[in-house]
């Protein structure tokens, strides 16, 4: 197996991770805090979808394009928004998801192995130095907000998936 197909197992895998995590969670329950001002799921899936477009950009990768609008409703400053007016439907931050994935997916496989030893994104450099880490850095990122989730998920009384 080489680097390539090791890195877009890894997102392949990350992916259905994601939404496994959340695929028995309604529209309303994806707006629920597990705790006080933590944030909600809906939140931190159009984060995460948000980002990885980010860092695919960063990369020169070529990202889908985030609907008008979209990553200023998913960033540090609307974490308290609730208003499901505002934020993106389950269906729609999946399938978002989906093809923000996709070209994630895609970018990893192409990668060549000497190209992962370039330097990273200038603005994550200091915590992705390079392109491999950065192709690490998005299924990490992911992971750490399904860790987030899972509280949500037991607050909720859904089953343990892990």
């Amino acid at each position: 197996m080489t680097a390539a197909e090791l890195h877009a197992d890894l997102l392949r895998r990350n992916g259905e991770f994601v939404k496994m995590t959340i695929a028995d969670l309604t529209d309303t329950e994806l707006l629920q805090r597990p705790c006080g001002m933590a944030n909600h799921a809906n939140w931190q899936l159009g984060h995460i979808i948000a980002t990885e477009t980010f860092f695919l950009n960063a990369m020169g990768a070529s990202a889908p394009e985030l609907p008008a609008g979209f990553a200023d409703r998913y960033n540090k400053k609307t974490i308290g928004v609730n208003d499901p007016a505002k934020l993106a439907t389950k269906d729609d931050l999946l399938a978002l998801f989906d093809r923000v994935r996709a070209a994630s997916v895609q970018f990893a496989a192409n990668t060549h192995t000497e190209d992962l030893g370039m330097p990273g994104p200038e603005p994550i450099r200091p915590f992705s130095p390079t392109v491999g880490h950065t192709i690490l850095t998005i299924a990490l990122h992911a992971t750490m907000h399904v860790g987030q989730i899972q509280a949500l998920r037991r607050k909720l009384g859904k089953p343990d998936l892990f």
